[in-house]
């Protein structure tokens, strides 16, 4: 009876030794901070202000096309008049659309490239995890935490974060 009692406390002495190795990382600090999303973001900015520029100047024109009407429009029919200032506001509902359709191209390729970012990283932490025997590596984030609270030591966010950023200057 003894050598049962005391195999059972062994046994639940070892089990309960065994620690599970469990980490977290900040999600919106490795992403922000990443440098492959500053590079993506770089580039759409960019994007985003040759489209702006690109915006203004034909609206200039449209705007000057629309003064000019106007002077023109005086010494014009009424019918005459009418036909141009229907042509000119079919012009600018193209180019609105057209210009609406840039846009929703613009930020869908933007976030397309985002969501395969995200899509890396998780990645990546799955394969460190696995490497470096963590049980667990749990992700926490301004808008949705799933962790309270976590020892500093447990926070791998700049172990995977310098990682991250050394595997992506190599490529």
């Amino acid at each position: 009876m003894k050598k049962i009692i005391f195999g059972i406390l062994t046994l639940v002495m070892v089990v309960s030794c065994k620690q599970e190795k469990i980490a977290y990382i900040d999600n919106s600090y490795v992403i922000n901070e990443y440098q492959e999303k500053k590079d993506i973001e770089s580039k759409y900015k960019s994007k985003i202000e040759a489209y702006n520029k690109k915006r203004d100047s034909i609206g200039k024109a449209l705007q000057l096309d629309y003064q000019a009407f106007q002077l023109k429009s005086q010494s014009m029919t009424e019918s005459d008049a009418q036909s141009e200032y229907n042509a000119l506001m079919q012009k600018q509902q193209m180019l609105q659309q057209q210009f609406q359709m840039e846009e929703q191209q613009i930020s869908k390729d933007s976030q397309t490239e985002i969501d395969s970012l995200i899509s890396k990283v998780k990645t990546f932490v799955k394969k460190h995890g696995k490497e470096n025997n963590y049980t667990y590596i749990l992700g926490t984030s301004d808008a949705a935490s799933g962790v309270m609270y976590g020892k500093e030591e447990n926070n791998i966010s700049e172990t995977i974060l310098k990682t991250l950023n050394e595997s992506y200057k190599k490529d």
